[in-house]
């Protein structure tokens, strides 16, 4: 290649994070080196370099992101230079119960590009093996359109782990990037998907795109529901916020025998009132977790699925990247989140 250094945004402790020049990795056996192209800011990177740090240390920061190959470390693979993808980030064990029945988000001992081990904010970076590289059919979509496969696949895989069909009306609180994915995968197979949002900025931005949303400020969400609704209620809800006023209101949301997903990450002080948990019980409602996605060709991989109908406009994604930069700047980016001083739908770095 030529290259012997790289720039990388690597994590060394909690609030060190900076722009190193390090070490362009060779790919051995089975690994492929790929450019990255452009990498997605996830909610969860913004917790993990200002308050929760990462396992291990120092760390390349970076999960949502989509590479061209440049190198591969088995002559097998030689016919893959050149090609660009979205990155599967999981690394799983292979060996663990989960691993051998292909459920990869449940590995018991995984790693994770990104978090665990280097991942894509950095100009180039190393994979495991061709597994974690999706291709598309139609090759001319944008590298940031890929790389909200992973978000838009977490929106997928949270309709299908709630079984929610065509003709349901679904309640999704929290109007971020992967609400609004889920909202756009509900309007692809006929289900009604109706936004809750506290954020007035978000609440905007997601009418401005079509998109059925409520907030707080027009009234209490439930009866909003139920106006809507007819009285019927919701026969699914996709709780997006980890808060303990969402965690409540999705009950309240639900009809009889109905299905609450949860899929926000929970926060430190999230609370289930009684009343709520009677709701459960006297409703019995089906509540499910969402972790990730599922990485498999049995019975139907979502990765393949997603970039697919990205890469074919199906599902749309450009419009919802707010901001971006480059390596030199994703500190300055990443320190404006945090405080909170710019409000983003999706943010991307183009390395």
């Amino acid at each position: 290649m030529g290259d012997t250094l790289m720039k990388a945004m690597r994590l060394h402790e909690i609030g060190k994070f900076t722009l190193d020049e390090v070490e362009v990795p060779e790919p051995q056996g089975r690994e492929i080196l790929v450019k990255v192209d452009a990498c997605g800011i996830c909610g969860s990177d913004i917790p993990r370099v200002y308050e929760l740090g990462t396992k291990v240390y120092p760390v390349t920061l970076g999960h949502e992101y989509v590479g061209t190959v440049v190198s591969v470390g088995n002559d097998e693979d030689q016919e893959l230079i050149g090609k660009t993808g979205a990155v599967y980030p999981v690394v799983p064990c292979m060996e663990c119960p989960s691993c051998r029945i292909g459920q990869y988000a449940q590995c018991e001992s995984y790693k994770n590009l990104g978090s665990r081990t280097d991942g894509g904010f950095a100009e180039y970076c190393l994979l495991p093996s061709r597994k974690h590289l999706v291709f598309p059919e139609n090759t001319g979509v944008s590298p940031e359109q890929l790389a909200l496969v992973e978000p838009a696949c977490v929106a997928l895989h949270a309709i299908r782990k709630g079984e929610i069909k065509g003709g349901d009306t679904a309640v999704i609180f929290g109007a971020g990037p992967i609400g609004i994915l889920t909202a756009r995968w509900c309007g692809m197979f006929g289900i009604r998907a109706v936004l809750v949002e506290i954020s007035e900025e978000k609440t905007e931005f997601a009418r401005e795109k079509g998109l059925e949303v409520i907030s707080p400020a027009d009234g209490e969400i439930p009866e909003q529901i139920r106006t809507m609704t007819g009285g019927h209620m919701a026969d699914a809800v996709i709780e997006g916020t980890g808060s303990s006023p969402a965690w409540n209101q999705a009950v309240e949301c639900l009809k009889p025998f109905g299905m609450l997903v949860l899929l926000g990450n929970p926060h430190q002080d999230t609370v289930l009132k009684l009343d709520s948990h009677s709701q459960i019980l006297r409703k019995e409602l089906r509540l499910t977790g969402v972790w990730n996605n599922y990485y498999n060709d049995l019975p139907f991989n979502e990765w393949q699925y997603t970039a697919d109908r990205i890469a074919d406009q199906s599902l749309k994604v450009d419009d919802l990247i707010t901001h971006s930069a480059d390596l030199e700047h994703l500190k300055e980016l990443f320190d404006q989140i945090y405080n909170r001083e710019i409000t983003i739908c999706k943010a991307v770095c183009r390395p």
